[in-house]
């Protein structure tokens, strides 16, 4: 299994990394890690005619704290794990890092390129969608800023542009008294959720809830957030966060498997973020 002929380029600062994405047309694709695109070049999945590794732009590894927490593009998986400062500010995150595949892949992949690769199955994305974390995008043209909720577009689709990088993510920090939870059913860990929750509830009432691998990109369950800060009994806020849901059947799960799934792992998210909020967990 080899991949089709490309170009190589190996870029050492942003700047030159944008120009020559441009230079390279339509066709060209960014390297992060490589534990998504490499396996798709492997298998001609994808052919590009030109591969852009930002594995020497250092500039895009970062972690900067203040307001908002705010992660480079090219900030590994496991850095983002043993993160004392995440943990602290951006626990959701932190707490789902683990899940992502298994230690080599975490020495390996990137925060930016799970959130540009956008796999309706990975947690990343969810985590991103729930804590309305906002991305920073360049380009030859500037750089914009695109909010999570319009980020993810559908299948391994987003908002970028063919000319634009990802090049920073930011996290609102926590509110005090917020719990978190992360609930994945997964046929062995380390592989891609057949379904996963994530939650985030505070004690003055903030709820956040996003479920993962029931559509074709993260979905955030706002009217059943606005319920259970309403005070409606869980029950009702279980099955507001999973109705309309229309998961696609695979050879994993039923559609009708994922649907009931959902529920309950929601149910368990919602009880465990809302202990350790309260401090009993």
């Amino acid at each position: 299994m080899k991949p089709p002929p490309f170009a190589y380029h190996a870029p050492e600062s942003l700047e030159e990394a944008v120009a020559t994405l441009a230079e390279q047309g339509d066709d060209a694709k960014v390297l992060a890690g490589g534990q998504s695109l490499i396996p798709l070049l492997s298998l001609r999945l994808a052919r590009p005619t030109a591969l852009i590794d930002l594995n020497g732009v250092s500039e895009l590894s970062s972690i900067e704290v203040n307001g908002e927490t705010a992660i480079g593009a090219m900030t590994r998986h496991r850095t983002i794990e043993r993160s004392v400062e995440i943990a602290r500010r951006v626990p959701l995150l932190a707490a789902a890092a683990p899940y992502i595949g298994h230690a080599a892949i975490r020495n390996r992949g990137t925060i930016g390129g799970s959130l540009a690769h956008a796999d309706p199955a990975a947690e990343l994305p969810a985590v991103a969608l729930a804590l309305d974390a906002t991305f920073e995008a360049r380009s030859t043209r500037g750089t914009r800023t695109i909010a999570a909720a319009d980020f993810f577009s559908g299948y391994f689709t987003t908002a970028l542009e063919a000319d634009e990088i990802l090049t920073r993510v930011t996290f609102p920090n926590v509110a005090p008294g917020t719990g978190v939870s992360v609930q994945e059913m997964a046929r062995r860990h380390g592989d891609f959720a057949m379904v996963a929750a994530v939650a985030s509830v505070t004690i003055d009432g903030g709820v956040r809830i996003a479920l993962i691998n029931v559509a074709d990109r993260p979905v955030r369950a706002t009217e059943a957030e606005a319920a259970m800060q309403s005070g409606v009994a869980i029950e009702e806020v279980v099955a507001l966060a999973t109705r309309g849901l229309e998961p696609v059947a695979d050879l994993h799960a039923t559609a009708a498997y994922r649907r009931q799934v959902a529920g309950v792992l929601v149910r368990r998210a919602l009880t465990e973020a809302s202990e350790r909020a309260r401090g009993t967990a």
